[in-house]
């Protein structure tokens, strides 16, 4: 009996043990399948050749047909990318805290004095004839109303003053034809007391005075003694200094700062010690597209004849308190990709990893820029090293401001600088040598790829860099490194890899030059790791460089240049 009991026990704690296994691995499978099902449904799915297809579901690519993919998930941020802090420190990167610039108050503007065009005036000729004399002979003489300018030989006066004496005889008998003759004269600029003293003399005057019809300064001589004229032909352009205007460029991100009648306290370099004061009389309603400008003008008193035209201005214009609180950025942190103002913002404060972000700025406020949109207060953007950083980002196959994207919403590939004709004319012979290193990695040819970056490299340290601006530069360095790495390296992986770089730079100088035999930028989606890489081409027809015969025809051609 005891023996039963205890074999029934432990027959018991068995099947209890049995089951707890059994029931506990169905659960943990049960688990383990719903985990995978929400994995799958987390699953994105991407095409290997079109990698800007992102669909939630398995399928195939609605561009090429091909049988989608799942995609990275590891790089699902494109545009987010991290640098070793080695880098970091060899680069001199650094990088600042959004805040507001309640520091600066104000905004500065440049100009130049001007002359008043409105007070300016031609002093003409009323007669046809032969100049005499002058009796002003230079530029920037002085000159009043009713003061004698020139004498003029004039054989219409001269018959005219003759009829003016003959109708003289006939005054009483004739007095409309007496009429019509004074007032003929009177058309010619002839005053009363000039025809009064023809009458009384009864001679003929030969040589008739020009007098002044406006006072102020003589700015261009027109004629010279012995000239003949035509009726109302320019003798002198005189203009009148009492008010001149200081003519300012403001640029598009200061507008909103400025309003006609708004008073502004101007400084003359001639006069360091004195303030003028002025109200903006005029905003010129068109912009300069090549300077991003439009001038504002104001006009100042001169009547003590102290201003000149041609003195440099300077003017200091008061911001409101709502504009004045705006957050701001160092201009050093901006960089522009045509239209468009990129920054590169620090996501992680632990750790050295950036994005791409895309402002909106608004005044220009001293060495800095007010942010419209885009970023927050709080917010950590690199201030020193931007280029540095942003070629990492290409490095890294990610979204820059060097190259955009190509698949980013279709855009063009090309980024709007202005590129110096001197520095257009020298790059052209490194463009053929950038060809003919794209046809011999093609080939899969290495050492003549040496070959050809060893000729650009020898160009290169020849080209003159010193009118270039930061922008043109860091491309221009880029372009230099990878020529020399290329010609250092045997092995054609290596060749290709930095090949990446090398064209992603040329694109972007290439695309803004002012003239250029038609070439094709084409990229290929399946290079670098499967991130696309592009390169310049004077074949429409697909020629790979980076894989050479392995996919000789993959990718496709996104823009063309000419």
């Amino acid at each position: 009996m005891k023996k039963t009991i205890i074999y029934t026990g432990l027959a018991l704690i068995i099947g209890l043990f049995v089951g707890y296994l059994v029931f506990s691995g169905s659960e943990n499978k049960a688990e383990e399948t719903h985990a995978e099902h929400d994995a799958a449904e987390d699953t994105m799915w991407t095409c290997s050749m079109h990698p800007q297809i992102m669909q939630p579901e398995p399928g195939d690519c609605p561009i090429c047909g091909m049988e989608l993919i799942p995609a990275d998930q590891s790089d699902a941020t494109i545009a987010g990318f991290t640098m070793t802090e080695n880098a970091m420190k060899l680069a001199n990167i650094q990088t600042s805290i959004v805040g507001t610039s309640n520091a600066d108050k104000s905004i500065n503007l440049s100009g130049t004095l001007e002359a008043n065009e409105e007070l300016n005036a031609v002093q003409s000729s009323y007669f046809a004839g032969r100049i005499e004399q002058l009796f002003i002979n230079t530029t920037g003489e002085q000159v009043k109303i009713g003061q004698i300018l020139a004498t003029i030989y004039s054989p219409e006066l001269v018959a005219a003053q003759q009829e003016l004496l003959t109708a003289l005889k006939l005054k009483e008998s004739q007095p409309k034809l007496y009429q019509a003759v004074r007032n003929k004269l009177k058309n010619w600029k002839l005053t009363d007391s000039q025809i009064n003293a023809i009458e009384e003399s009864g001679k003929v005057k030969e040589n008739s005075p020009v007098f002044a019809s406006n006072s102020g300064t003589v700015t261009k001589k027109m004629v010279n003694e012995g000239d003949y004229v035509n009726r109302g032909e320019a003798l002198y352009k005189v203009a009148n200094l009492t008010k001149v205007w200081a003519v300012f460029d403001a640029y598009e991100q200061q507008l909103s700062n400025l309003k006609e009648g708004q008073k502004l306290q101007i400084s003359v370099n001639a006069f360091a010690d004195e303030s003028f004061s002025g109200t903006i009389d005029f905003i010129d309603p068109i912009l300069d597209n090549s300077a991003r400008t439009t001038e504002v003008r104001v006009v100042l008193d001169n009547r003590d004849g102290k201003l000149k035209p041609g003195m440099f201005v300077q003017a200091e214009v008061e911001l409101e308190a709502t504009e004045a609180s705006q957050i701001s950025i160092p201009k050093s942190a901006v960089m522009w990709t045509g239209e468009r103002s990129v920054v590169y913002l620090k996501t992680d404060p632990n750790t050295p990893q950036f994005e791409m972000k895309e402002v909106k700025l608004g005044s220009e406020i001293g060495d800095s820029y007010q942010i419209l949109e885009g970023l927050a207060e709080g917010d950590e953007v690199v201030t020193n090293g931007t280029f540095t950083v942003d070629a990492a980002a290409q490095l890294q196959g990610k979204k820059s401001m060097m190259s955009r994207n190509a698949v980013d919403n279709n855009e063009s590939m090309a980024m709007e600088m202005s590129l110096p004709k001197s520095f257009q004319s020298a790059l052209q012979p490194l463009l053929r040598d950038y060809l003919q290193l794209k046809d011999d990695l093609v080939g899969s040819d290495a050492t003549s790829a040496m070959q050809a970056a060893k000729k650009a490299s020898a160009k290169i340290n020849n080209i003159e860099t010193a009118e270039l601006d930061k922008m043109l530069i860091a491309h221009f360095k880029v372009i230099q490194d990878k020529f020399k790495a290329i010609s250092a390296s045997e092995e054609i992986a290596a060749q290709r890899e930095n090949f990446i770089t090398l064209s992603q730079n040329m694109i972007a100088l290439v695309s803004n030059f002012d003239e250029i035999e038609e070439i094709y930028i084409q990229r290929c989606p399946m290079a670098n790791n499967n991130k696309g890489a592009t390169w310049l081409s004077r074949n429409k027809e697909i020629r790979n460089p980076y894989f050479g015969e392995q996919m000789m025809t993959c990718g496709e051609t996104l823009e063309t240049l000419n």
